[in-house]
């Protein structure tokens, strides 16, 4: 199906994990239209958080794929024309539903590259729950990745499961400040890589405290310019 007048392409978004982020793309990718006056057309598969966190768990990235490109297929036999993904960990399996998805995949870390490119960085730390940590997804970003110690990814991977499930404490986010401020100053990292959605919830580029990236806002400005085209 084709835009026209007005309309932006359709966008096919896998959601749901969780729905605080999808909110999140959701809020962004609308105000992306409105900026220009263009009408957003999108649709939204809701996919279950807790059977992709056991595909994660079981290291079955092409069972994790096949799950996601089932909700691709209903996205495109409903019109969408490209698809994405409103959560980091899920593109684990990136590849593996490259090759099985009957929709462009707009991939979240590809992207990420491009802006660590564009801002002419070398070397980033990251802030992202242990799956994402563990499966070393970021490796692909061509610069270097500063892993924090296993204490640290267990108070990051802590603090993330309560911002999702909507139950962190304030004291949680300022800890996730201060580790973030200690990667920088003691690996000489350019910046931090909020590698998980719900972290835009409770920190963001502009009031971090601290050099951000933020994987999320990245994916959406790249969805939109590529929905606008």
């Amino acid at each position: 199906m084709n835009s026209t007048g007005k309309d932006g392409r359709c966008l096919g978004l896998i959601g749901g994990l969780g729905p605080g982020a999808t909110v999140y793309y959701y809020r962004g990718l609308l105000a992306a239209h409105e900026a220009v006056g263009r009408t957003a057309r999108l649709l939204i598969a809701h996919a279950d958080v807790n059977r992709v966190r056991a595909f994660v768990e079981n290291g079955d990235r092409d069972g994790l794929a096949r799950y996601l490109a089932s909700f691709i297929s209903s996205l495109a036999a409903g019109g969408a024309e490209m698809t994405a993904i409103v959560a980091v960990t899920p593109h684990i399996c990136a590849n593996e539903l490259t090759a099985i998805s009957p929709l462009p995949l707009i991939d979240m870390v590809s992207e990420t590259a491009a802006e660590i490119r564009a801002r002419g960085l070398k070397r980033i730390a990251l802030l992202g729950t242990r799956f994402t940590v563990e499966s070393r997804m970021f490796d692909r970003l061509g610069v270097d990745v500063v892993i924090p110690k296993p204490e640290e990814i267990e108070q990051i991977h802590n603090t993330y499961m309560d911002v999702l499930f909507d139950r962190s404490s304030p004291a949680q986010i300022d800890g996730l400040r201060q580790l973030a401020r200690t990667l920088v100053a003691r690996d000489g990292t350019e910046a931090v890589l909020l590698a998980g959605t719900d972290f835009s919830m409770v920190l963001n580029e502009h009031d971090a405290g601290f050099p951000t990236i933020d994987c999320a806002a990245v994916h959406i400005r790249a969805i939109a310019k590529k929905l606008l085209a």
